[in-house]
């Protein structure tokens, strides 16, 4: 009620407006009058053609033509049918997208297998680039190796040829000199006076062997005492008990020295052939001696070093 007394002049309003636009379409015509006003014209010979001759109309069946051409003016004129649009089923639709997707997957994974696979050798030739130049370096390292070892092999070469050269050219001025003084001590001997001898001694070579203040029929000939045969030795306090000869090819001549260490003992527990003293530098001469000087034996002294220090020197001698 509240409602309608709000809007009883919206109402009003309506009202009057709908009342003057029905009675201006009643006024203006609206509906048609009744009854209908006869119809008025003027009528026109049938026919199918804008000439013509005769006074009798044809005959129905002749106008069949016009019948056909009306026919076709309506088919001319009535439109084809719209083509049919083919309606896809949701199955078939969603057969389509899966088809679409399996393409779409297929190509990707195939996009992803080649890059893959790309990568894959290219880390594959990276690796082997790598492997090679590795052997590359390896190689040549050897190689330098290979060279700077040759390079001290030639120097070892050259070294011992000058020293073996040193040490023929110094057994060559020993011997000329041994040759010459060859009688230097026949005069001077204490021998006795019908005596012919020009040497004396234990070791090889030419020669009086002994010392100034000896005595002539002394079995002693160094410091230390010795024994002959071509062996003397040189170790303070200590008497030799053994001084086995050395094995002597017969090859050259010299003199080794070799510098042994001696226990309480007396047993050699070292030896060192070829020292200060020697005149050759023969292999087979310095090996010999070392041999020989390893199996000799001394007087055993509780009171001696621990290791005492001392000589043997070896004369080899051509005979």
């Amino acid at each position: 009620m509240n409602y309608i007394l709000e809007h009883k002049r919206g109402l009003i309003g309506t009202i009057i407006t709908h009342v003057v636009v029905l009675a201006l379409l009643l006024f203006f015509g609206f509906f048609t009058p009744l009854p209908l006003p006869g119809e008025e014209g003027i009528l026109v010979n049938f026919g199918d053609s804008e000439t013509g001759f005769g006074m009798e109309e044809p005959a129905p069946s002749e106008s069949a033509p016009l019948k056909d051409q009306e026919e076709k003016k309506v088919e001319a004129k009535t439109p084809p049918p719209p083509p049919q649009k083919k309606v896809v089923t949701p199955i078939e639709k969603e057969a389509l997208m899966t088809q679409d997707l399996e393409k779409t997957v297929a190509m990707e994974s195939a996009k992803k297998k080649k890059a893959i696979e790309k990568a894959k050798d290219l880390e594959k030739e990276k690796v082997q680039k790598e492997i090679r130049e590795q052997e590359r370096l390896e190689k040549q390292r050897q190689n330098e190796a290979e060279r700077i070892r040759q390079a001290e092999i030639a120097r070892e070469k050259r070294e011992e040829e000058q020293r073996l050269a040193q040490a023929a050219a110094e057994q060559r001025k020993v011997g000329e000199i041994n040759s010459r003084a060859k009688n230097a001590f026949g005069g001077n001997g204490k021998g006795t006076s019908d005596s012919k001898s020009t040497s004396q001694g234990v070791a090889f070579g030419a020669g009086n062997q002994g010392s100034p203040q000896g005595t002539a029929n002394a079995e002693k000939y160094g410091p230390g005492g010795g024994v002959g045969n071509g062996v003397s030795f040189s170790l303070d306090g200590r008497s030799a008990q053994s001084l086995p000869k050395p094995y002597y090819p017969g090859n050259e001549e010299g003199v080794v020295v070799v510098q042994v260490t001696v226990n309480k003992s007396g047993q050699v527990t070292k030896a060192e052939a070829g020292v200060r003293g020697s005149n050759t530098a023969d292999p087979e001469l310095i090996a010999s001696a070392k041999k020989a000087a390893l199996q000799a034996k001394f007087n055993v002294d509780d009171n001696a070093p621990a290791f005492q220090t001392g000589t043997i020197t070896y004369r080899f001698v051509l005979d």
